[in-house]
């Protein structure tokens, strides 16, 4: 089944793209996520940090 796989990857002419486009993705997501947390207001967050101990 692996022989199959390779097999059909290495006929793939565009498949050098998938790693880049994983990538990107990968990383756009983080940087999102890093700008939500960024724009967080203070209080929310406290109050987001107390909630476990009430």
């Amino acid at each position: 089944m692996f022989k199959f796989i390779k097999q059909y990857a290495d006929n793939m002419h565009y498949a050098a793209i998938y790693p880049i486009v994983s990538l990107i993705i990968f990383f756009a997501f983080f940087v999102g996520l890093l700008i939500v947390v960024k724009r967080m207001k203070k209080d929310y967050v406290h109050e987001l940090a107390n909630m476990p101990l009430q």
